[in-house]
């Protein structure tokens, strides 16, 4: 018959390494595809990945929830596709490309070409292409990389194309000004969302500044973290419900929030006035900064608005309605002018600092000096705040006035909330809290960039006014007035500003508006645009919609998830995932952001070499729930390794070599469940409640418990445990049912658990598997099922009452320093388990080394019980007669002690009258009497006797030297059934010893003879006796 092949020993990276080119040579990604054809779809979106961007191991993490739950459903029955996808537009690519020509601003790339710059940004798409594809390779990642979609293409943009022509006819596209948040470096406005990925800690000078009050010597307190704004100062603003006081402090006489005045003027001031903040509306004052002139309306003077709080600062915010959205609405009600000194390059266009960057620290000091020279400057104040910065490049944003054009999303906020509530999001409270919070303060979406590289906005507009969105390229070459064929060109810039089309209600030309989208607007159009929908895969597309299952990171509460949410339920009136899974950040194992600065980043490439990708991935599952920040250590990388993956291959490699030796063929071990031995009944429970377990939390999307579920059952129950206990069991030497039974019992639940552990960790379970089975793949087997009539609940009882007073008993022998090698001769068990666990009483005897085990009901004969009160329970129930009850309490009966640590109550009299004493009330502290050792917990009790006579040393010396001969034998490489000689010398003990248990230590070490001999080369201690040991093979 054929034999079992062994594990294979290479470093686990090159085992790896050869089973993903079988995979590949074999195609076993497409044959998980084909051989569910026909049953139901679990559909799985990828979220694109930038390929001109580095994999870090946190995409590891994320694509190994990806994987895992794909295999899991793939599994489990249904057919799941699933292709990469690319982030190929975009500020990402953009950025890379002028670092890589040395380009500094926008207008480098105007003077260097726009064709020149797009055809330098195609190229720069997929520069590190080869590198993910070969992460997703090494991880053991089951997804389509050779057909991935990929948004720059004609395709996906004519898809993109179609949405917007969608929105557009529900009335939802617009063109506005509004200030936005404006990056000067990458010269192009942000969305919300895009904001929000890049808050970073700033450290800034935030300054009060007195404006004086015409015609009165009364200075308004004005407050604001950019002095670079005040220059454009137009009106200060008040809330009209607040209380304002002016004050005289300092000789001056100002005006101010009133719960604010202490802490921006200390307790030296007098009240001269109150007010509320309405009755300030229309005081003008004199213009801070005599540099910029104010057009179209009032200015420099108060007005009033809600959104004014006194939080901090002093309770007036100066406006500049340029650089704030709030700022510029308050104005616009109020009929106050606006100014803009700033250009779109960030710079000062008019003042003394005149084409200085408005960012630049530098200038920030400057403008306080001029401020403080002219006695315009009250108070400066160091603060350190997050601020938004460019999410590529890290410039600090500014606020903005800037045309652009917007999706209204508000117009469907009250739809797109219902359908974020239909979601199942884990954890939970990321969409109820995060994302719900981020809905609820939803504003219109900006979805044109003032850039090159993307898919370009499809608005053709007339200097009439007419506007005409292009949804498809049959509308497009319909419409151009340009011969030219549209199919065979590439939708980008310049080549599609070059197309114009004849204006319907004029006559003229209509240009198209020179903006692309939001990269956003890219990864959220994927569900359609993957497909090239509406114009091609109308099936395939309905069968793909909505996703299942959706996972990425934190970060794409308000990225990738948001705008998938906001276009699906705008084109399709749902959303486009039903299940997400969030994870959180990967830190360092000091808990540290990971980053080249620091130093601290993980290779992915390195560590999955290193360690092996099963184990990474098992790693970063285990170590903590995937919604929790993950601190990368690897130690613990080490830890789970020897935790799980030793015990796993090493009750694989037990099997296999006296599977081998007893030329077994496991369809002829097939013994009935009834038939089978207790051990093997309790395992088969164990396992088959470990599938009923693990099962649903695989359903619940939880790999941390799945995780530890299974480390926990192969390292404790199976490998410890069972396969431990039945050594004698493969030992024997004739094949009867016994030995059948621990065979088979062994191979069921190896070969079950490599399909349930297959989606976690590809690889080891591949191997096993296969070489278990000889099947082609784990993974085009199906999900194990449990069967809840093996699941034992007695059995379970019994065995873990066992295991656990085995467990305390080992405590006890290293509390009192007793090797579990040195004999004892006698424990002493509760008398109320003896109808459970009396018949397995020889386990607890070999496990713990005991000669004789007695049940005895009253426990108290072996130990001393001291019982007082436990004064944070009783202190308030007995007050003056505490005393009392902690005298009747070492009074107390041992019946009395037993019905308490049995968690049953009591009666005493305490004063005059009768008390109900429960267990909580008291502190019982055990102790053990002389000769003996006791161990509790969780109320099981084992009493060691710890007296060594004479004949238990020397047994215990024997059974040191048996652990040592078994050493050398693995040492020297023997064969687990080759005979030796063993050769010895030591003191009068150890002579002693080999006269009382020479049979004994050649039956266990397969000795033949023993011989002493001087002159031996190793020494051993034996018990704190000196031994020189060796052995030969015969």
């Amino acid at each position: 018959m054929k034999k079992f092949a062994e594990l294979d020993k290479r470093a686990t990276s090159e085992v790896e390494k050869s089973i993903s080119k079988r995979w590949q040579k074999e195609n076993i990604l497409e044959k998980t595809i084909a051989n569910r054809k026909g049953k139901k779809d679990w559909v799985f979106y990828d979220g694109p990945i930038y390929a001109n961007a580095k994999p870090g191991i946190h995409h590891v993490f994320a694509k190994t929830i990806k994987d895992t739950f794909c295999k899991y459903k793939t599994m489990s029955g249904y057919r799941v596709l699933r292709k990469i996808g690319l982030d190929t537009h975009g500020l990402p690519i953009e950025v890379n490309v002028e670092k890589k020509l040395g380009f500094k601003s926008k207008a480098d790339i105007e003077q260097f070409g726009i064709e020149n710059f797009c055809k330098e940004c195609n190229k720069a798409t997929a520069i590190n292409i080869d590198e993910i594809n070969s992460v997703t390779d090494i991880m053991g990642q089951f997804i389509d990389c050779k057909n991935p979609y990929v948004t720059c293409s004609n395709e996906y943009i004519e898809s993109e194309w179609w949405i917007i022509k969608q929105m557009a006819e529900k009335g939802l596209l617009y063109h506005g000004n509004k200030v936005l948040w404006y990056c000067p470096r990458c010269g192009t406005e942000l969305s919300a969302n895009e904001v929000s990925q890049g808050y970073e800690q700033d450290s800034v000078n935030t300054v009060i500044v007195p404006l004086k009050k015409v015609d009165e010597d009364v200075y308004f307190l004005a407050w604001t973290t950019t002095p670079w704004t005040l220059i454009a100062n137009v009106a200060i603003c008040v809330n009209p419900d607040l209380t304002y006081l002016k004050v005289a402090s300092q000789g001056y006489k100002f005006i101010l929030a009133e719960s604010l005045a202490s802490q921006v003027l200390g307790d030296e001031y007098e009240v001269i006035e109150k007010y509320q903040g309405k009755d300030l509306v229309g005081i003008k004052y004199e213009q801070l900064m005599p540099f910029v002139k104010v057009e179209g309306g009032r200015a420099h003077e108060v007005i009033a608005d809600n959104y004014v709080t006194a939080e901090d600062g002093t309770g007036i915010v100066h406006i500049a309605p340029a650089y704030g959205a709030d700022d510029n609405r308050v104005c616009q009600e109020n009929g106050i002018g606006f100014v803009n000194p700033v250009g779109l390059d960030g710079c000062y266009t008019e003042g003394p600092w005149k084409g200085r960057l408005v960012t630049d620290k530098d200038l920030e000091i400057e403008i306080i000096k001029w401020l403080k020279e002219n006695d315009k400057l009250f108070k400066k104040i160091k603060i350190t705040h997050d601020y938004p910065h460019c999410w590529r490049c890290h410039s600090a944003l500014i606020s903005y006035p800037k045309p652009a054009w917007y999706i209204k999303t508000t117009a469907y906020k009250d739809k797109i909330i219902a359908a974020n509530k239909k979601i199942n999001w884990y954890p939970s409270y990321v969409g109820e809290k995060r994302f719900g919070n981020w809905l609820d303060n939803m504003v219109d979406w900006g979805i044109s960039r003032n850039r090159y590289w993307g898919c370009p906005l499809p608005v053709w507009t007339c200097e009439c006014g007419h506007v005409h969105v292009v949804g498809s390229l049959e509308e497009l070459q319909n419409n151009i007035i340009e011969d030219i064929d549209v199919r065979k060109m590439e939708l980008h810039r310049p080549y599609v500003d070059e197309l114009h089309i004849k204006c319907p209600d004029c006559g003229k030309t209509m240009s198209r508006v020179k903006d692309v989208l939001d990269v956003w607007f890219d990864s959220g159009s994927m569900p359609y645009a993957q497909f090239h929908y509406p114009f091609e895969n109308k099936e395939l597309f309905e069968s793909q919609f909505p996703a299942d299952f959706i996972a990425e990171g934190l970060d794409q509460t308000r990225g990738w998830f948001y705008v998938l949410l906001v276009i699906s339920t705008i084109i399709s009136g749902e959303s486009s995932f039903k299940n997400v899974v969030v994870n959180d950040m990967m830190l360092d194992q000091y808990g540290k952001k990971m980053s080249k600065s620091v130093g601290n980043i993980i290779d992915p490439i390195q560590i999955m070499s290193q360690y092996g990708a099963d184990t990474i991935r098992w790693y970063m599952m285990y170590v903590s729930p995937v919604w929790t920040p993950l601190k990368f250590a690897e130690t613990g990388v080490k830890e789970v390794y020897s935790k799980f993956f030793n015990p796993l291959k090493n009750t694989y490699s037990f099997f296999q070599t006296y599977a081998n030796i007893d030329s077994i063929d496991i369809k002829k071990c097939q013994v009935k469940y009834e038939d089978r031995e207790e051990i093997d009944k309790w395992l088969l429970s164990k396992y088959n409640r470990l599938l009923k377990d693990v099962l649903q939390e695989y359903e619940n999307f939880d790999l941390n418990n799945v995780t530890r579920l299974i480390t926990q059952f192969v390292s404790d129950d199976l490998s410890n445990w069972y396969i431990r206990r039945n050594r004698d069991r493969f030992w024997s030497s004739e094949l009867d049912n016994s030995k059948k039974s621990v065979y088979i019992t062994t191979y069921e639940v190896l070969e079950g658990l490599c399909r349930l552990c297959a989606p976690v960790i590809p690889y080891v379970t591949e191997e096993i598997y296969t070489k278990l089975t000889g099947e082609e793949s784990v993974h085009l087997a199906d999900m194990p099922t449990y069967n809840e009539s093996l699941i034992n609940e007695n059995i379970e009882l019994r065995m873990d009452l066992v295991r656990s007073l085995i467990s305390i008993g080992r405590y006890v022998r290293e509390e009192t320093k007793i090797k579990v090698r040195q004999p004892l001769q006698e424990a002493i068990l509760d008398g109320k388990n003896k109808d459970l666990i009396s018949d397995l009483l020889p386990l607890i005897e070999e496990e713990l080394n005991i000669k004789k085990i007695i049940f005895v009901d009253d426990l108290n004969e072996y130990m001393n019980l001291s019982v007082k009160p436990n004064f944070k329970e009783v202190g308030k129930v007995f007050g003056p007669l505490i005393k009392e009850f902690q005298t009747k309490l070492a009074e107390l009966p041992s019946e009395e002690i037993t019905k308490l640590q049995k968690g049953e109550n009591i009666t005493m009299m305490i004063g005059d009258s009768e008390k109900e004493i429960t267990p909580e009330m008291v502190d019982i502290r055990i102790s053990s009497k002389e000769g003996f050792n006791v161990g509790m917990e969780n109320n099981n009790f084992i009493i060691l006797e710890t007296t060594l006579t004479d004949e238990l040393i020397l047994e215990g010396i024997a059974r040191e030297m048996i652990s040592k001969v078994q050493q050398l034998r693995k040492t020297k490489d023997f064969n687990v059934a080759d005979r030796i000689t063993l050769y010895y010398s030591g003191d009068e003990q150890i002579d002693k010893c080999l006269s009382s248990f020479a049979e004994y230590i050649k039956a266990e070490t397969l000795s033949v003879e023993i011989i002493k001999e001087d002159n031996l080369p190793e020494k051993y201690d034996l018990n704190g006796h000196d031994c020189y040991i060796d052995v030969k093979r015969k």
